[in-house]
């Protein structure tokens, strides 16, 4: 394996993304965590008051020999919805914020070019609102969260949520999903 790289995607709830990440080509590590935010440690609960400025997020781990920063990124617009301002669909808040937090100058340089290519292809009807910035004050979940889809699959919010957007991402990128 060539160096492993580590990058952060909030799309909303991290049980919805996790799901996704788990099945890529690649992707040697997914967790769920909290990021970017100003409180030491904090817990779910406080996440969800929105007070602690944290984002739910996945932290990836990644080999750049099999796949790219561009393809987990195009993968990421795809799951998500990059122009919902602090919400994803029913979940509303700023820890459901669209965010890209890099860990190296080209992951920077990468989400700013597909963002832009993205604008200038006019992909989405409204603007792109996701942050990008640099990973900062990360924390994992608390265990129950980890791999939570796939432990949970037939809870409802798995069932409604996130099981549509591994299909999605099944169907989009068929050649990355993991065997």
């Amino acid at each position: 394996m060539s160096d492993a790289q580590t990058i952060a995607l909030g799309g909303g709830c991290f049980w919805c993304t996790e799901a996704v990440y788990v099945k890529v080509k690649g992707i040697t590590d997914v967790e769920s965590g909290y990021s970017n935010g100003q409180t030491t440690r904090p817990s779910y609960e406080q996440v969800c008051t929105g007070r602690t400025g944290s984002a739910e997020v996945v932290k990836l781990t990644y080999d750049p020999a099999q796949i790219s920063t561009r393809q987990i990124l195009e993968i990421f617009f795809v799951v998500h919805d990059a122009t919902q301002l602090n919400r994803q669909g029913n979940d509303t808040g700023t820890q459901y914020r669209s965010g890209i937090y890099y860990t190296t100058p080209e992951q920077k340089a990468e989400a700013e070019a597909i963002i832009a290519q993205l604008t200038a292809d006019k992909v989405y009807s409204s603007p792109i609102v996701t942050e990008i910035k640099p990973l900062e004050h990360y924390f994992a979940a608390e265990e129950y969260h980890q791999d939570y889809f796939e432990k949970n699959p037939f809870q409802g919010y798995c069932v409604a949520v996130a099981a549509p957007k591994v299909a999605k991402f099944r169907k989009t990128f068929a050649d990355l999903v993991k065997a």
